[in-house]
């Protein structure tokens, strides 16, 4: 039997996200950005100024393409940002308006 396992070499569980609001498996901890890439249309976001696809990339934080919203927090880079139950993640299609959450 093959079992994955955490760094801290605990056995990893099920949990349910949800992706553009439709219910997907994936592990705890699991890296957001790696759920994305096995949930077609296997990308993240759309660049603001052409609409292009972007996908995940660097999978370390620096590269920036794969930012999506979760809970409501918009540009999240998902490959620093790990599953846990009842997640809400969301693919980001325009830029965001830095004072939707100022109350501006």
């Amino acid at each position: 039997m093959i079992r994955k396992l955490d760094l801290d070499g605990v056995v990893m569980k099920p949990v349910t996200i949800s992706v553009d609001d439709v219910a997907i498996s994936a592990e705890e901890g699991e890296p957001i950005a790696a759920v994305l890439l096995r949930v077609p249309p296997f990308t993240a976001r759309a660049t603001p100024v052409s609409g292009a696809p972007r996908a995940p990339f660097c999978m370390m934080g620096v590269c920036f393409e794969c930012l999506v919203e979760i809970d409501g927090e918009t540009s999240t880079r998902s490959c620093l940002a790990r599953a846990r139950h009842g997640m809400s993640v969301r693919r980001q299609a325009a830029r965001p308006d830095p004072l939707r959450n100022m109350g501006v």
